[in-house]
């Protein structure tokens, strides 16, 4: 038995019903993917990537290099004037 109906308008949209949306925990600007398995088509809620899952997939495995707040500002102050000095 299906959890929830919900129908089609004439310009393709449907609306995701209340309880659907409550146990996906879907909201205003949520992603839905839409699959083929075998003869059903399955919707889910899009993933969700972490800043680590992202930083696995340019670096792979490489740890970060670890640098200090001073470090990071002198980062920051050289990248500023490289940008914004005067020639």
């Amino acid at each position: 038995m299906a959890i929830a109906e919900s129908k089609l308008t004439a310009q393709g949209q449907t609306s995701v019903p209340a309880e659907i949306r409550r146990r996906l925990g879907l909201g205003p600007g949520s992603t839905l993917e839409w699959d083929e398995e075998d003869d059903k088509i399955v919707v889910r809620r899009a993933g969700r990537y972490s800043s680590e899952d992202i930083h696995r997939a340019i670096f792979g495995d490489k740890r970060p290099e670890h640098h200090t707040i001073e470090e990071m500002d002198e980062g920051i102050r050289r990248s500023i004037r490289k940008k914004y000095g005067r020639r």
